[in-house]
């Protein structure tokens, strides 16, 4: 990234763009020790986020009394 072009846009190659996203998704496919809502020890992220968001949406509903997030160690 340039620092000097302040507010313009950086625009990734088709390369940059695609290792990118093959990293973004080795990400969201890493397990977590965090035990799954309904069975499991372990889960992936993608699955984390998911769940987070249903406990969010719980809690908002006013379906459950509190929230508290499931931090993952990684």
């Amino acid at each position: 990234m340039s620092r000097g072009n302040v507010g313009k846009r950086e625009y990734l190659n088709d390369y940059d763009t695609r290792d990118l996203m093959d990293d973004l998704n080795r990400y969201f496919e890493m397990t977590v020790k965090i035990s799954r809502m309904r069975y499991g020890k372990r889960q992936t992220v993608e699955t984390l986020i998911n769940e987070e968001a249903y406990l969010l949406a719980e809690y908002l509903r006013n379906e459950k009394k509190d929230w508290i997030p499931r931090i993952p160690q990684l």
